[in-house]
């Protein structure tokens, strides 16, 4: 079995259910993070939402995946998270269907990036809702970043990748 390099040897449905396999995002960087309604970080879809409209005329994408498992803080269907997103934040950024990030039934994408770019100390479990994963134009993951971090301070990193 060949080592897994970059995120286009994956798909993923998105919340319409729709198969997307991300290598139709090759030449771009993007910005992957696992979000969450009801979470104390939610209010960083506003950030993200600026760094799309800021980037996405640069061959910049960012891939958001709904996850329950940080304290049930996204019980809601695909169709009820993306009209969360759209009536609150104005989200025109992709949305996947809703997923695990750790454990057994992990998606593999997600049990990829946290194996490749692993957190504080090592680890590589997901700590909670918006973690970022910040990938360059290969589908190589470049950086992760913690929930903390907010969109605005990865906008100089992205426009580093982006060549700008």
């Amino acid at each position: 079995m060949t080592e897994i390099k970059n995120i286009f040897n994956f798909s993923c449905k998105d919340v319409s259910g729709k198969e997307i396999n991300l290598s139709q995002y090759s030449g771009k960087v993007l910005l992957i993070v696992n979000t969450a309604s009801n979470c104390g970080f939610t209010p960083q879809y506003k950030g993200l939402q600026e760094l799309y409209k800021k980037f996405s005329d640069q061959e910049f994408q960012i891939l958001g995946y709904p996850c329950n498992q940080f304290g049930s803080q996204e019980p809601g269907t695909d169709q009820e998270i993306a009209e969360f997103c759209k009536i609150n934040y104005d989200v025109s950024f992709p949305l996947f269907s809703k997923i695990e990030v750790n454990g057994p039934s992990a998606h593999p994408l997600f049990k990829f990036l946290a194996s490749d770019k692993p957190g504080l100390f090592g680890t590589k479990a997901i700590k909670w809702n918006f973690t970022k994963f910040l990938i360059n134009r290969n589908g190589e993951p470049v950086k992760r970043f913690s929930s903390k971090t907010t969109p605005e301070e990865i906008s100089s990193e992205i426009q580093e990748l982006l060549g700008k």
